[in-house]
């Protein structure tokens, strides 16, 4: 029971007991109730951080959990990203090797990985850097797997046009030689027959005389007919084929011509006549083969009319020839 407050009371000559104000009550009230609340609030505080609800507990292993299978994903991304760099190596140094195709570049398989940070919103969260760095490795394998299975299609549409490929290469000498006897000056750097300086010649010269058939080396379309019996300068009188893949061939120093512009022609169809047309001093063949827009070495492409004996007997006859025809 609480004491009671008394004053003395000069007149009454008598100790009084004092109440108290209405301010002095709402005071006193207010601080007992702030101590009590102050005092819960600590046992709260204490309860929370030494004890763990139900809730909490669940939650805490939930989180766990999750992190665990991030640690996992991450680790299994990478083997997947191994399995997929191994997969690229094979299509680029197999695949598009037997289909005659360009390997992917780099710059096409790694486009769009870089530029705005897409994972800014996962900076503020625990254990970030994991989490960012498994996302990253999931779009970087998503974007990677679909360019290879493009790649494949690619690759499947070139296996089923295989047949028409091996039947466009131009594979065999577009003029009968017998014995070898029509190879001339090949490619490399020859003396100029006119300027007599040493120039790099182009193509392959066969020797025949003035009427002799040429024949195309590949399937394909006649894309150019051109020059005449008075030029005196370059291929003269000439025709391009275009075999498709990426294969083009090209017949300098014609007499005659017997295909026009736009005609599809078969391997060992007669295109024209051997001539002495355009710069050339003595009557014969001027052979060039191009791949992708660059000139090639034709002689790479004529397994198809020689022995391996042959072969190496017709690059000595055309490496030891010192000046060229044209």
């Amino acid at each position: 029971m609480a004491r009671k407050k008394y004053k003395f009371n000069p007149e009454t000559l008598n100790y009084e007991s004092i109440g108290l104000t209405w301010k002095e009550k709402v005071m006193k009230i207010a601080t007992y109730l702030s101590s009590s609340l102050a005092l819960a609030l600590v046992f709260v505080v204490i309860f929370l951080n030494l004890y763990e609800t139900p809730k909490t507990k669940r939650l805490r292993r939930d989180y766990q959990q999750v992190l665990s299978q991030y640690e996992l994903m991450s680790k299994d991304l990478d083997k997947v990203g191994k399995v997929l760099d191994d997969l690229e190596q094979r299509d680029d140094n197999i695949y598009r090797v037997i289909f005659e195709a360009e390997p992917i570049p780099s710059s096409v398989r790694e486009a769009g990985f870089g530029g705005v940070n897409k994972y800014s919103h996962l900076e503020n969260l625990n254990n970030s850097e994991l989490i960012i760095s498994t996302a990253k490795k999931l779009d970087i394998l998503s974007k990677k797997a679909y360019i290879q299975s493009k790649s494949y299609d690619e690759v499947m549409a070139l296996a089923l046009n295989k047949e028409k490929m091996l039947a466009s290469i131009p594979s065999i000498m577009p003029v009968s030689n017998k014995d070898l006897k029509r190879t001339s000056s090949g490619w490399g750097y020859r003396m100029h027959p006119i300027y007599k300086v040493r120039k790099m010649h182009w193509g392959q010269d066969f020797t025949a005389p003035i009427g002799t058939p040429v024949y195309a080396t590949g399937d394909g379309e006649v894309t150019e007919v051109s020059g005449s019996k008075r030029s005196r300068v370059g291929l003269g009188m000439s025709i391009k084929i275009d075999h498709g893949f990426g294969y083009e061939t090209v017949y300098g120093h014609l007499n005659e011509f017997n295909v026009k512009r736009g005609q599809k022609i078969k391997r060992g169809d007669i295109i024209g006549y051997v001539g002495n047309t355009g710069g050339s001093t003595a009557p014969h063949l001027h052979y060039e083969v191009h791949k992708n827009g660059q000139k090639v070495n034709p002689t790479y492409f004529v397994f198809q009319d020689l022995s391996p004996q042959e072969y190496d007997k017709m690059i000595a006859i055309s490496s030891n020839i010192g000046q060229s025809l044209d």
